[in-house]
């Protein structure tokens, strides 16, 4: 397993030519992805529920004890100074909330096997986890975190769905604080580009083949207590057709794997 090319919104890919060029030549030389898009600075009260904050925005095998070190890149302009705060009128029932263990991969991921909603299959070809999170993410992430605690896990899982054409690569990514949650919520809202979780490759058993680099993809987030879980989908082969079969697969597995968060972190889920 190693993590990928991000693919680009669907959408003219003029404003990125330029850095898209960049991210093939680092991709065939390092097999990594970064991205480096200026942000800009903002002040976030974080807005706290007693359960997920299903706050949802969108943008143009076996299980792995780690992940492969994502290889180093040019470097970031730098990410802006985000300041966060708890409301005063948070719910009494946070902290004891915020006490349970952060969920482990097998309770984010608990089955190779998923079935949505409205009947779709989905097979987990790869689940990656690291308590380093900066391996699995943009620089400009990276950064961004260093200004509060560090991030306490990352686990990642990638996704094809019953015709293997669709990769969907779903992140958790966890915090022991609602304010350092909030701040990468709210910057990769704002820049989904920048402020990025990385996609998986499949692993060669998988029998998929790697997303050729700078493909169109669907990109989605969602906020729990205390985790953001990002998806990323792309078809397979690139394909820059069918978005609307590509977002609903994309969404309906953020929904299935928020579900899941939200029952551990709301302490409806098994206990660590």
């Amino acid at each position: 397993m190693t993590f990928g090319d991000q693919g680009f919104p669907y959408g003219p890919p003029d404003p990125y030519a330029q850095f898209m060029a960049e991210q093939e030549r680092i991709r065939r030389r390092r097999r990594t992805r970064r991205t480096a898009v200026a942000g800009t600075g903002v002040v976030l009260v974080a807005a706290i529920a007693a359960g997920a904050a299903l706050i949802a925005d969108g943008d143009g095998g076996g299980d792995r004890n780690d992940v492969s070190r994502a290889a180093s890149a040019p470097p970031a302009a730098g990410a802006p100074s985000v300041n966060v705060t708890l409301p005063s009128d948070a719910p009494s029932s946070l902290p004891s909330l915020l006490a349970r263990p952060i969920i482990r991969p097998e309770q984010a991921f608990p089955s190779t096997g998923v079935r949505l909603k409205d009947g779709s299959r989905f097979t987990r070809v790869d689940l990656a986890t690291t308590t380093d999170c900066a391996r699995g993410m943009s620089p400009e992430l990276a950064q961004l975190i260093e200004q509060g605690e560090p991030c306490s896990r990352l686990t990642a899982a990638l996704f094809t769905d019953a015709d293997r054409r669709s990769q969907v690569t779903v992140t958790v990514l966890s915090f022991a604080r609602v304010e350092d949650a909030s701040r990468v919520f709210a910057m990769t809202s704002m820049d989904p580009v920048t402020y990025q979780v990385v996609s998986l490759d499949p692993p060669p058993e998988a029998g998929l083949p790697t997303v050729p680099p700078g493909s169109a993809g669907v990109f989605r987030r969602v906020m729990t207590v205390r985790s953001v879980v990002f998806a990323n989908g792309q078809w397979g082969d690139g394909a820059e057709t069918g978005e609307a079969e590509l977002t609903a697969q994309t969404e309906g597995l953020l929904r299935h794997v928020n579900d899941t968060v939200v029952a551990y972190e709301d302490g409806k889920g098994g206990r660590g």
